[in-house]
């Protein structure tokens, strides 16, 4: 496979904010220090919160990537994650991020498959590879209620 490249671009705005944007986009976020830092901003994305999001996002593409290749039929997929930051050999960093996904399914019989599907999902996000921060996950399958 040949190299992909995703550019971004950061202009700083103005105390301890920027806004983020790419060529390849038509959306930009604000990004700024989080509010437990000195001088940190509440209510806007931190280089933290980007970092966790990236994380549960690429978990969430590559399980609905996997879900299909699976014929995993499901109603919903949610997945909450939080990140743990902390002081480690005296390096502050991202040290944990424990992903929390729901997944709702249309068969009882699938519940295996599920299982399966979320834990390969888990093992191939490429994002989970990339970082030096454990990356673990505490699934929830449900079967949808039928009326």
């Amino acid at each position: 496979m040949e190299p992909i490249y995703y550019e971004v671009n950061l202009g700083w705005q103005h105390d301890r904010m920027g806004q983020l944007s790419s060529p390849a986009l038509t959306t930009t976020i604000e990004v700024a220090t989080p509010p437990d830092f000195p001088k940190g901003m509440a209510g806007i994305w931190s280089p933290e919160h980007l970092m966790v999001a990236a994380v549960s996002s690429c978990f969430m593409t590559s399980f609905l990537a996997i879900s299909e290749n699976s014929q995993l039929a499901f109603e919903t997929f949610t997945c909450r994650a939080v990140g743990k930051l902390e002081k480690i050999d005296n390096v502050l960093m991202v040290a944990e991020i424990t992903l929390f996904p729901e997944v709702v399914i249309v068969q009882e019989s699938d519940m295996d498959k599920a299982n399966r599907v979320l834990l390969k999902s888990e093992k191939v996000c490429l994002i989970s590879n990339s970082i030096r921060s454990k990356v673990s996950m505490q699934p929830t399958i449900q079967v949808e209620v039928q009326a």
